[in-house]
């Protein structure tokens, strides 16, 4: 067996953090450095905002379709979150990660313990930690002043991270974002040593198997 006919199953690369650390910064920075990492779309029941487009930014979805997909066992995890549903569809991931593409979310703790029970194997998790709580709150107030958002939902957002926060032990790879560009580095790094992990390569016995016989 020619290692050309080697193939690699695509791996799951969960980034999860507070809102503010950074985490979407660094899904785009990947995705662009990336031609086989794919981004999930997850879907929601909240309302679309002005410029979203639907099967890019989220599959939009009212709360029966939603719960639908769930009892027919078409999410792989969902969750609510600040009063609306999010999930993630099966299909598309499963497809993926078959053809050896490499799929990134953007979802939190809960949504990665679901993962974790379904595909172990598939999934590389990594969390990133803000610096201090200062830097965090400034992130989210310079955020808002785009986002609109007022000084009571930044105050549950910075009462929501103290909660994701006690979950980082959960995760394979801790990251504390002081620096965007190194952070985004070291993410990298992770990502191809991850490629790299012999579970990941099929076929491989197979060709172990050919060297042999041919000593």
């Amino acid at each position: 067996m020619d290692s050309s006919n080697l193939k690699r199953r695509g791996l799951m690369f969960v980034l999860s953090s507070p809102s503010g650390a950074g985490k979407t910064t660094i899904t785009r920075a990947l995705l662009k450095q990336n031609e086989n990492l794919t981004i999930s779309v997850s879907a929601t029941t909240r309302q679309r905002r002005a410029g979203e487009v639907q099967g890019q930014d989220y599959h939009f979805m009212d709360i029966p379709e939603f719960n639908k997909t769930i009892d027919n066992d078409d999410m792989l995890e969902h969750a609510k979150v600040f009063g609306n549903y999010y999930g993630t569809p099966r299909g598309p991931v499963e497809e993926a990660l078959k053809n050896g593409h490499d799929v990134i979310f953007d979802i939190d703790w809960q949504g990665t313990q679901q993962l974790a029970e379904m595909a172990r194997d598939d999934l590389v998790t990594l969390f990133i930690l803000p610096p201090s709580a200062r830097e965090l709150e400034n992130r989210l107030r310079t955020r808002s002043q785009s986002t609109l958002e007022t000084d009571t939902q930044i105050r549950d957002r910075m009462s929501k991270a103290n909660d994701e926060m006690s979950h980082y032990s959960e995760y394979d790879y801790v990251l504390i974002n002081e620096n965007i560009e190194k952070t985004i580095d070291q993410a990298q790094m992770i990502l191809d040593a991850e490629r790299l992990k012999r579970r990941r390569l099929v076929g491989l016995s197979d060709f172990v198997r050919g060297v042999k016989d041919g000593l």
